[in-house]
């Protein structure tokens, strides 16, 4: 890391470290208390991408197929997802919410935006908002290829 200037280190050392315990803390805003961290993930995962097979999940979370099916069996016996047969391959199963589930991801959605919205509001000032605005533009071209 010759090449790169302490400043740029440091930058990238503390954004991460920020991002991690930001991630951290609007996941416990909406913990929910019957969910594992586990439960609770692949709950989210369902919902944002749709009808997904079990061992499509257990590659998105990199975890084995075995562990995804215990977290599934879990969420299906609370009522929060179901899974139906392929209409495109018979022998493979496709895991969607139910209403339940998708009430509650939807909730726990809505009550991390509001916790987070409430915080810029109380603890930021309108020109500090400004900035983090103006920041989170600068940021956007990390995630760009």
């Amino acid at each position: 890391m010759e090449d790169i200037s302490e400043a740029a280190v440091r930058a990238a050392r503390d954004l991460r470290v920020a991002f991690s315990r930001l991630r951290r803390r609007i996941r416990e805003v909406a913990q929910d208390a019957d969910l594992t961290p586990s439960q609770e993930s692949a709950l989210s995962l369902v919902g944002k991408h749709g009808a997904a097979t079990a061992s499509a999940l257990a590659a998105a979370e990199g975890v084995r197929p075995q562990s995804m099916a215990t977290t599934l069996a879990a969420l299906e016996q609370r009522g929060l997802i179901r899974r139906a047969p392929d209409p495109d391959d018979g022998r493979r199963q496709l895991v969607t919410l139910t209403d339940a589930g998708r009430a509650r991801v939807e909730g726990n959605r809505q009550m991390r935006e509001e916790w987070l919205a409430r915080a810029f509001q109380d603890r930021y000032s309108d020109e500090e908002r400004q900035t983090i605005l103006t920041a989170l533009e600068l940021m956007q071209r990390l995630s760009r290829p």
